[in-house]
């Protein structure tokens, strides 16, 4: 029996995420390590040879992707943020906290804990827990 399978058309319409972009000043890249990599538990994956020189660095985790490049008019992003979901706010609050960063608690938000945080160079970031 042949299967016959449709092929849907492009529309044109928002499908996924592949990456979020935050800015950090040049030089920076042990800071970036030490938080997104050590605090957040992303892994550093290696830039195309293409963009090496241009200096930055790219975590992940699963569909997360974070791409960290540098500007040389650096200012941080105080409000535009991702909103990153965690399977236990508790337990990353506690170990940014022992690191000394700072948690910002907002208004609850149906169905979600949540605070915010920021990196090492002032870009805000949303940690979100559902709540069962």
């Amino acid at each position: 029996m042949t299967e016959i399978l449709q092929k849907t058309e492009p529309t044109g319409r928002l499908i996924g995420i592949d990456h979020i972009q935050f800015a950090m000043p040049a030089g920076a890249e042990p800071a970036a390590r030490g938080f997104y990599g050590g605090l957040l538990g992303l892994s550093e994956v290696t830039k195309p040879a293409n963009l090496l020189a241009r200096g930055g660095c790219w975590f992940e985790q699963g569909n997360i992707r974070v791409h960290l490049g540098i500007d040389r008019d650096f200012r941080p992003a105080r409000k535009a943020h991702p909103g990153f979901l965690v399977d236990d706010l508790d337990c990353l609050t506690l170990r940014l906290e022992a690191a000394g960063v700072t948690i910002v608690e907002d208004e609850p938000l149906a169905d979600y804990r949540r605070c915010y945080v920021y990196d090492p160079f002032g870009n805000r970031i949303e940690l979100m827990q559902r709540l069962d």
